[in-house]
């Protein structure tokens, strides 16, 4: 016969009570601190491979060659892994060196503005040739101005959705691929207003830089930003042509 019996307790005190209902509180406020982190990422990841991807004629190969080689040796291998994790506010960082980078532009114009109605952006600054993407848009590789024949490929950040300030350079893309053929975009070089009209969209690897090319057959115009938002995976493109002045 047993000398002692032990029964549980099945009441629980209040500051039991009071600790498990603040871990639920903590785990469900932790759960939607996920999802708002991770909706932006995964609905641009299945938006661009429904519409961006498959429905755009993308000048890039699969094979993910060009005609500027040695990605690999600037960027290393394209995984979370590599030496990819870099300071990507330095717009050299984007795409593969080419032998054009480290020289000087010879261009008379070194900033001008760029306004876009459809996403808020007004008079943004075009640094030519700048490195800084915390304080301007960059004019990539400068070759020609705008409104000249040749293609004029501009840099900008995005961000989270939720953290999008027009204002602000390390967010001012965020929105960019809500852009639609057809939408305007107006660039200023001192007196003259250039007007561009969007053509395409797409999406390419960091390694795909065909998309840097010049074009003297016309007067283009590159948007480029990360994607997917937050993320440094892809490059999202958004080319125009001029048409009007």
């Amino acid at each position: 016969m047993a000398l002692h019996v032990y029964v549980k307790n099945k009441t629980y005190s209040s500051k039991k009570k009071a600790i498990n209902n603040f871990s639920y509180l903590f785990l469900f406020a932790g759960a939607m601190l996920l999802f708002w982190s991770f909706y932006p990422i995964v609905s641009f990841t299945i938006y661009s491979s429904l519409f961006l991807k498959n429905n755009i004629n993308v000048p890039v190969s699969d094979n993910n060659t060009s005609s500027l080689k040695d990605a690999n040796s600037v960027l290393g291998a394209f995984n979370i892994f590599s030496n990819n994790l870099r300071d990507y506010t330095q717009a050299s960082i984007w795409f593969p060196a080419s032998p054009q980078l480290n020289k000087l532009s010879k261009l008379s114009i070194k900033e001008y503005t760029l306004t876009i109605p459809k996403l808020n952006i007004k008079n943004a600054r075009v640094v030519v040739g700048g490195e800084d993407l915390t304080k301007s848009l960059i004019h990539y590789l400068p070759q020609s101005l705008p409104g000249e024949y040749g293609n004029v490929a501009i840099f900008g950040h995005s961000t989270l959705p939720q953290l999008y300030d027009p204002k602000d350079y390390k967010t001012i893309f965020t929105y960019l691929s809500s852009l639609e053929k057809g939408d305007k975009i107006y660039i200023n070089v001192g007196e003259f207003e250039y007007q561009y009209e969007v053509a395409s969209l797409f999406i390419v690897k960091p390694k795909d830089i065909s998309v840097l090319e010049q074009k003297k057959d016309d007067s283009y115009l590159t948007l480029i930003t990360c994607e997917p938002p937050g993320t440094w995976l892809e490059r999202l493109v958004v080319t125009a042509k001029l048409t009007k002045i």
